[in-house]
Formats: C-alpha cells, structure tokens, sequence
C-alpha cells in the first residue's frame, strides 16, 4: 500500500480543517456547569514548554529471543506556544545544549505531528510521523561494537491516525484544563468516552529489517523488508480530573480499542498479508497547578496498538507518544465571561 498517495492529503485536510476560524468559535461550551469548570473564551494562553517525542516499531523475536525495538532519534525540544479559542500553535526545537550526547544513537530526519484537540463534546488525535533513520534501542544488540547502538540510515518508519471520541459529560468535565491551560477544572469530574480510529503504518528498510547477526532468532523473517499495516476500529474509555484545593489537579484517561487489523509483510522474493482482530490502547496523563491566571503541568498523551503480521513468532507493538512540561499565563483579550 503506497502511502504517500491517499492518507498525507486526508490528514492535512482535515489539520486544516480544525484550524478553520469558523472550528475555533465552537470553544464556548453550551449549558456547562460552572461549578466545575471555567471557559475563557476571549483570552489568550501564552506558554514555554519542553516535549519529548517518541515512537518505536517492535519486530518479536522467536523462542524467548531478544526482541528487535527501532527507535527514531527523537531530541528533547524547548519550545513556545499560544491558544485562543481552538486554536493552538506551538514552535519548538532541539537546541544542542539539551540533547548533549545524543548522536551515538545516530541521525533521524523525521516529520512529527502529534495534535490533540478537544472541541466542547469530543476528543480528537491527530497523529503523522515520518522517521528515516533508526536505531535498535538495546545499546550492542545486531551491532559490530558491543558498546554502540545498531544504526540503519536506509530504516524508514510511517505511522499515520486519527481518532476521535465523544465526552459524554461535557457539561462537567473538561480536557482543555488539563491539556490545552485555557479552561480550570475546579471540581473532581469525570466522563465516558465512545468513540472510534483510523490507523496506517509502516517500517521498511532497503534490505532485511533483521540484522545478520541475530538471525538465527528470527527463522522465518531474514530478509523481511517492508511492514505495513492499516487498522481501523472502536472503542471506549473513561476520562476522570480529581481536584485537590481547587487549584492542583490530577487527570488520567483510558480509552481500550478493539481494531480490524490488515498487514502485510514482504522481502525481496515473497509477500504475505493477513487480517486479525488487535486491540490497541490510547491514554492521557496530566498533572499541575491551574488557577485564573497560571498553570505548571506536566502531560502525556500515548497510544500502544498491537499488529499481527506473518513470519514473525508475536504480535508488532508500535507505541506512539509525547511527554511535556508546561508553564503558561493566561491572558485576557476581551470581556471574561464564565
């Protein structure tokens, strides 16, 4: 399946398409109940953060053999940011002073976009990665000296998504107070969450993905070249914020997906597909001080999905994910209202 030809036009569609004006006048929610959260609909939220990207592609390994983990060499990155309504924009990069060290895992040119969006009733994932270059995470697992880390410039790994689901109590639990800093959550709500997802990824390399020297844990993938997949499913969860002295909080939220699986793995000689039911997981984390003015918070936002393919002894595990540090000031624009 090519790529490049029908999912990267349908993400930056619909990317642009939350951008729109019109999508950021949907922030003020209808009948909420203020009580337990607090909107702010013409204000300004200014932040500087730190985030941490990650991803891997996990090829299992036969007979309790050592499992094959490519990583992208994702930077720590320091970065500012600002929200208005629905509309976010953040700009970050990876200045060397914070990633000292890094280059023995090797160079990864990579396009990451993890987006998170949370319009009044829904939750929404964005996610389009696009990794070159990768390493094996075990530091002398495959490589020539047992003291470097295994490093493919030729390793490509793709992965793009959508989800989307709905809050089903809108009216007293909110995502942006945690996630986006431009609402406060000031008592302990919590709310279901139903909803479905769109997936595609995929790691191929110019020759076998399975080094030489491992091989022999591998017996039926030598020379395995190109792994893709599409998953489309639906699931539920349940969002929860426990409140402590109004102001410090702590959110957590699960979502558990059962996904119709299609994969196919090919070498140079032969290709295999194979379709399976796989669940995958999506979870969000959040902790901090939020108040009228101020919020310091740390998020993470991930999903693990699992993919069975041929040729290999195990489900692929391919986990997607973003760990921040926040510190942001809200600033008022116009009229504060509730």
């Amino acid at each position: 399946m090519k790529y490049n030809g029908f999912f990267f036009p349908l993400l930056i569609m619909l990317f642009f398409a939350l951008l729109n004006p019109s999508f950021t006048k949907a922030q003020k929610p209808l009948n909420h109940d203020t009580a337990y959260f607090v909107t702010y609909p013409h204000t300004l939220v200014g932040r500087f953060y730190f985030s941490k990207k990650y991803t891997s592609f996990t090829l299992p390994a036969a007979n309790g053999g050592q499992d094959i983990d490519y990583k992208p060499n994702t930077l720590l990155t320091m970065g500012i940011g600002a929200t208005y309504n629905n509309l976010t924009l953040n700009l970050a990069y990876g200045f060397g002073f914070l990633n000292n060290g890094n280059d023995a895992k090797g160079k990864t040119k990579s396009i990451d976009l993890q987006a998170h969006f949370f319009p009044h009733k829904w939750a929404l994932d964005l996610l389009a990665l696009d990794h070159k270059g990768l390493y094996i995470e075990q530091k002398g697992y495959a490589a020539d000296n047992p003291g470097a880390y295994y490093y493919r410039p030729d390793v490509k790994q793709l992965f793009l998504g959508v989800s989307g689901y709905r809050v089903m109590n809108p009216e007293r639990f909110s995502y942006n107070a945690a996630f986006t800093q431009n609402e406060w959550q000031k008592k302990s709500a919590g709310s279901l969450l139903l909803g479905g997802l769109v997936y595609y990824g995929q790691i191929k390399g110019d020759s076998s993905l399975v080094p030489e020297k491992i091989e022999n844990s591998f017996p039926e993938a030598a020379g395995i070249n190109n792994i893709s997949f599409f998953s489309v499913g639906v699931g539920g969860g349940y969002a929860y914020t426990l409140v402590m002295a109004k102001h410090f909080y702590i959110t957590g939220s699960l979502i558990g997906n059962v996904q119709a699986n299609f994969s196919t793995v090919e070498n140079m000689d032969d290709k295999k597909s194979r379709t399976v039911i796989n669940p995958s997981v999506i979870y969000k984390a959040s902790a901090g001080y939020n108040s009228d003015s101020w919020d310091i918070s740390v998020n993470w936002a991930a999903t693990d999905l699992w993919v069975k393919g041929n040729y290999f002894f195990d489900d692929f595990i391919v986990p997607v994910g973003n760990y921040r540090i926040i510190f942001s000031k809200k600033i008022a624009l116009g009229k504060h209202k509730h």
